[in-house]
């Protein structure tokens, strides 16, 4: 994995700021050739540091009001089984491996509380799936950002 620098990091804030730059926008704004900006993007994708495009994406713009976390536990043995049945639901926006008590934090997203009704019955029927304790998030107090990392590290 690429650890970023801090010509990357500025490239990233500028892109943070507006992500619809163009690299030629950027590369002028940073004081930074046009090639040294297209490469150090195109090394930033390759290495994951840019993720898809559907990260920017917002649920409740798309019809789906309601996301959901579910603390899941799983039987042990069958885990990589369950991820592969959860990558079929496509409600299931993201799944992080946990630590503690619950082995897996399922996000979600619903059209309403009859669809999130659906939803746990279809994570609930996975294969390997013990028990879920679900949680409906009642707002987004702090988006997700990167930025005031990205800040914070520059020039360290």
């Amino acid at each position: 994995m690429h650890i970023v620098d801090d010509t990357d990091r500025r490239i990233l804030l500028a892109m943070t700021e507006n992500p619809r730059a163009t690299i030629v926008s950027v590369s002028q704004k940073l004081g930074l050739s046009r090639n040294t900006v297209q490469a150090r993007l195109a090394a930033l994708e390759a290495g994951q540091a840019l993720q898809g495009y559907d990260r920017r994406l917002h649920a409740a713009s798309l019809g789906y009001p309601l996301t959901v976390f579910m603390e899941t536990q799983v039987d042990q043995p069958k885990l990589e089984h369950v991820i592969a049945q959860l990558r079929d639901i496509p409600e299931v926006v993201q799944v992080h491996g946990l630590s503690g008590l619950n082995d897996i934090l399922v996000r979600c997203v619903c059209r309403d509380a009859e669809d999130l009704y659906r939803v746990n019955k279809l994570v609930l029927g996975c294969d390997g799936v013990i028990r879920t304790d679900t949680s409906l998030a009642m707002g987004e107090l702090i988006p997700f950002r990167l930025a005031p990392v990205l800040e914070r590290d520059l020039g360290r």
